[in-house]
């Protein structure tokens, strides 16, 4: 049991990665606040986990105020939830569509820490894992909006683990490679996500596969233990050597 006595909020946890993360730290014994903002899968997975579920837009600050109030004694918060534009000419992308990018992979993290971090404070330390992306690191053409979010998302976690290390607070991230067992796996590939899609997209993976809910959460389970008392400010890169 390696979150024991551990309360633990997962977003965009009703579907994919997020429903991965969540199963895997109630196994190990971390009480979870499921946290969707599509209230039909976030609470299909919190029955199924016997964790409290709270709908909430994680580009809300007045969402995170109630969601922290909440789960009063939180440890560990996990940014999963995340949106992306179709994959399409640079020049295609609304103004909107950016916005709202923007909104729900960076502007989530920054409102996360402005409410999570005096609970964090007052439990005497925590941690933040973000989900980032290899899309940061070594990004694909058609997505450079999403690209440079989650670019911004990496950058971000490793500044507030070098703002916040005083507090005992330790912030990390993941960056998965793409899978076809998330939401949006079809908008990443432009459209459905096609046997062919699927051999461009395995053809720069080395090690030959997919990642997996399992897979992201194992990396997310590591970095929210006491197993990782002095890792901070570090990404993981959950994408079978991709960015090598």
């Amino acid at each position: 049991m390696r979150l024991k006595g551990k309360v633990a909020i997962v977003t965009g946890a009703g579907s994919g990665f997020g429903a991965g993360i969540a199963k895997r730290f109630v196994e190990e014994g971390a009480k979870v606040f499921v946290v969707d903002i599509d209230e039909k899968n976030g609470r299909k997975i919190a029955q199924e986990l016997d964790s409290p579920f709270v709908q909430a837009d994680v580009t809300r600050g007045a969402d995170w105020a109630r969601l922290i109030a909440a789960a009063a004694n939180v440890n560990i918060v996990v940014n999963n939830a995340g949106w992306t534009h179709r994959r399409k000419a640079y020049v295609e992308v609304s103004e909107a569509e950016f916005d709202k990018v923007y909104a729900v992979n960076v502007k989530s993290i920054y409102l996360s820490a402005i409410h999570a971090l005096p609970a964090l404070r007052k439990q005497g330390g925590g941690c933040f894992v973000n989900i980032a992306s290899t899309a940061g690191l070594r990004p694909r053409p058609g997505l450079t909006v999403y690209n440079s979010s989650k670019g911004a998302v990496i950058l971000m976690s490793k500044s507030m683990a070098a703002e916040f290390g005083p507090d005992k607070v330790r912030v990390n991230c993941v960056n998965p490679v793409f899978s076809p067992e998330t939401a949006l796996s079809a908008e990443f590939a432009g459209g459905a996500v096609t046997e062919e899609a699927r051999k461009a997209f395995l053809a720069t993976i080395p090690l030959g596969r997919f990642s997996t809910p399992l897979d992201v959460a194992n990396a997310c389970l590591y970095l929210a233990s006491d197993e990782a008392a002095m890792v901070s400010g570090s990404c993981i890169e959950v994408d079978g050597a991709r960015c090598v």
